[in-house]
């Protein structure tokens, strides 16, 4: 049986990447985190004065100009994989709150999508891979053997956010991440361009009240079903 690509989609911090990278590492397949690509991108933006926290906003045509000067790529860390941003690692500063804040407005801009999902392709050409993020399943590769589409509420998902910045030693309040969640939610389901929804043949996990290990179970047997599936 030949290998196949795993789409895991969903909301902002309902654990779909902790889901995906547990997977991979279960089933022997390269794991992609295609949030910290937008991530990447937009802290490239941040650096070079393209993005103004206050309003909201992203110089479009700055970005859109400087994208293919803009390399991504993922290594192994001591602590899981990392991501590299033009070569330097950026997996910590990618996972900031002000990151958090200007993400969904530099995720919905057209050339931004069109190219990291040029790149995603690329990743995944050789299949064999487990990839989470907004569109996976929808955009990216709709032919997906198997798609998942995580969701939890909004206050479960801040409150995993809050714990695990909090546990990096990031000083935040409970409610600004919880307003972080909503916000990007409501920009990720209503951008023009390749909005957050779940894919018609996609399979609905809500993960609220799930354990780590539940959850893993759960994604593995949808793993084998579907490997037995296309035998």
């Amino acid at each position: 049986m030949n290998k196949i690509i795993i789409a895991v989609d969903g909301f902002s911090s309902s654990g779909k990447s902790t889901m995906a990278r547990r997977l991979a590492a279960a089933i022997g397949y390269r794991y992609i985190d295609s949030g910290a690509m937008y991530r990447a991108v937009t802290l490239y933006a941040m650096r070079h004065g393209m993005t103004d926290a206050a309003a909201g906003t992203v110089d479009t045509s700055a970005l859109n100009a400087a994208l293919p000067g803009i390399s991504i790529d993922f290594a192994p860390g001591a602590e899981g994989q990392h991501t590299l941003l033009n070569g330097e690692d950026v997996e910590t500063e990618i996972r900031s709150l002000e990151v958090s804040n200007m993400v969904s407005p530099v995720a919905a801009i057209p050339e931004v999508r069109h190219a990291l999902t040029t790149m995603q392709r690329e990743l995944g050409k050789s299949r064999g891979v487990v990839m989470d993020g907004r569109d996976i399943g929808t955009t990216v590769f709709p032919d997906a053997e198997l798609k998942v589409f995580v969701n939890a509420s909004a206050e479960t998902r801040a409150r995993r956010r809050y714990l695990e910045l909090t546990g990096k030693g990031q000083a935040v309040e409970y409610d600004d991440v919880l307003a972080n969640v909503v916000q990007r939610d409501k920009i990720d389901t209503t951008r023009a361009e390749s909005p957050l929804r779940q894919a018609p043949d996609a399979v609905l996990l809500d993960n609220g009240n799930m354990t780590l290990e539940e959850q893993d179970a759960r994604i593995l047997s949808l793993f084998n079903d579907t490997i037995e599936r296309l035998k």
